[in-house]
Formats: C-alpha cells, sequence, structure tokens
C-alpha cells in the first residue's frame, strides 16, 4: 500500500467516523470471503458500514473524533463497523457472531461513550427505531379508536330508546 492509498484509507474511515453515531471494532481472524461477504451484506442492510482496516491508519483516522477513545481497541486483526443507527449495527454484529465464531467483539463507542461488549449486546436487545416509530403509531391510534367508540356510544344508545318507544307506541 503506498501512501497515496493510506492517506485514502485514513480520510476514507475518518469520514465514516465523524457520520457515525456508533462505531463497533470487531476480530475477524480466520473468516473465509463467503464469511466475510455474508458480514458485508447483513451490514449493508442494516444500514452500517463495515471495514477491515490497518489498526495504525484506523488509529490516525480516529484522532480528533468523538470515537477517538477507541483507539486502544486496534490490535490484532480489527474491523470496524460504523452506523447512525446504534441498534441496527449492533444486532447485525451480534447476530452474526453468535453464529460464527471466528469474528469476535472487541468493543466500540457510542458517541463519547466507551461501550463493553455486555453494552453491545444489551444494546442488540433493544428494539429498533422502526419497531419503536410502530409501537408509537399503534399508542397514538388505539386511544383515538376508543374515544370514537365512546362518542358513539351515547348516539347508539339514544336510538334505541327511540326505537323501543316508536314500537310500543
Amino acid at each position: 500500500m503506498n501512501r497515496a492509498e493510506k492517506q485514502q484509507m485514513i480520510e476514507t474511515v475518518n469520514a465514516r467516523l465523524n457520520q457515525a453515531n456508533i462505531a463497533l471494532v470487531v476480530h475477524n481472524t480466520g473468516l473465509t470471503v463467503a464469511q466475510m461477504s455474508e458480514l458485508r451484506r447483513k451490514m449493508r442492510e442494516a444500514g452500517a458500514d463495515f471495514k477491515v482496516t490497518k489498526n495504525r491508519l484506523a488509529k490516525i483516522a480516529a484522532k480528533d473524533t468523538k470515537f477517538e477513545q477507541i483507539s486502544d481497541l486496534f490490535k490484532g486483526p480489527a474491523a470496524i463497523a460504523t452506523s447512525a443507527d446504534p441498534v441496527s449495527v449492533a444486532k447485525g454484529i451480534v447476530d452474526f457472531a453468535k453464529t460464527n465464531d471466528k469474528l469476535v467483539i472487541i468493543g466500540g463507542a457510542y458517541g463519547a461513550q466507551k461501550l463493553s461488549v455486555k453494552d453491545i449486546e444489551a444494546l442488540s436487545k433493544l428494539p429498533s427505531l422502526d419497531e419503536l416509530r410502530a409501537k408509537i403509531v399503534g399508542m397514538i391510534q388505539t386511544p383515538a379508536t376508543r374515544i370514537a367508540g365512546i362518542l358513539q356510544a351515547p348516539g347508539g344508545q339514544v336510538a334505541r330508546v327511540i326505537a323501543a318507544k316508536a314500537a310500543q307506541g
């Protein structure tokens, strides 16, 4: 890798870190090309970027970003996953790591907060942003349906009383 390629990699990783809300560092020792392709596909589906990096270049790229505190995690065969949605990237990484023991989660950061492996696993168990939105819409629609039912009930009762009086009369 020549100097220009190294500079390009630093700029790419730095740009991804500046746009992301979360960055997770994993070790990928022994993953086959097919497994790496599957992992990258899962990360794209989750809206995340996944990049195998050179540790020294990743440390330089992380400098002066909100993820500078994860520089010490770049040891060994490291890769970095970044995303704007913290839950979806955590779910993707944790799910893949469950089915493939060669992917080892090292740690990460959510904004300025450093995350341990347990924190990442807990984050992966939270509902995604889309699931939360669906729940909120459901909660908003339910009271409106109840209110409409309550408002219609007295009118129905009055109509039944009038119909009963008409039948008697």
